[in-house]
């Protein structure tokens, strides 16, 4: 292993954790300021990594995706517990909206900053220069195709909560009940999407995002 592949594992591991940890403690925020207190009491605040890891989703699955080559990694850590009835009841259904859109809003925003970094760092002048501009490559990567992909509308992804919602909010009652049979088989829904061809129209706005965030590039 080249001295340059081994800062790219390092990067994209260290990006991972941030994009993800952050994703999730985002939520734990929101609601919080909504008043409820279930993360904050059990510790899932915290910017320590540790209490946010998923063995699976943090780390056995980008690996898998590395291993493999992927054209691209993305991962998750453990969800922030949310009371949504305290949530609501301080804030509506658009305090849910926010609470559940709050981590994709954060990873959006986290890719447009590191991507107005990215001509700074370019060329690297050191070893160190070079893990930099690794870091803000793969964060960008990561931090957009973690947004794209959970704004999909199938459970328990962000995007089905916030449609959920939404849904109650309009007095859509009928979709909402409907929408809710879905949520017992949304894992082998998310499954099966991501190894058919449906899972690359999919990941096209990712595509659009990096081009809109990194002209040039």
């Amino acid at each position: 292993m080249s001295e340059m592949d081994l800062l790219k594992i390092i990067a994209s591991i260290l990006a991972l954790v941030i994009a993800v940890v952050g994703h999730e403690i985002m939520h734990g925020w929101v609601a919080y300021r909504y008043g409820d207190p279930t993360a904050k009491s059990l510790g899932r605040l915290s910017i320590n990594p540790l209490r946010h890891i998923d063995p699976v989703g943090t780390i056995l699955i980008p690996a898998i995706l590395y291993a493999s080559n992927a054209p691209f990694l993305f991962g998750w850590a453990k969800p922030v517990p949310i009371d949504m009835r305290i949530v609501i009841r301080n804030g509506g259904y658009g305090a849910a909206i926010a609470v559940s859109l709050a981590g994709i809003t954060y990873n959006l925003l986290l890719a447009v900053l590191l991507a107005t970094l990215l001509p700074l760092s370019y060329p690297p002048q050191s070893l160190m220069g070079a893990f930099f501009y690794l870091f803000l490559v793969q964060s960008v990567m990561l931090n957009v195709v973690l947004a794209v992909f959970n704004l999909w509308p199938i459970p328990p992804l962000d995007g089905s909560q916030a449609l959920r919602f939404l849904a109650a909010k309009l007095g859509w009652r009928g979709f909402v009940e409907a929408y809710e049979k879905i949520y017992p088989y949304g894992m082998f829904i998310l499954i099966a999407v991501l190894f058919t061809p449906l899972s690359d129209y999919l990941f096209a706005p990712v595509a659009w995002i990096l081009r809109a965030i990194t002209p040039g590039a």
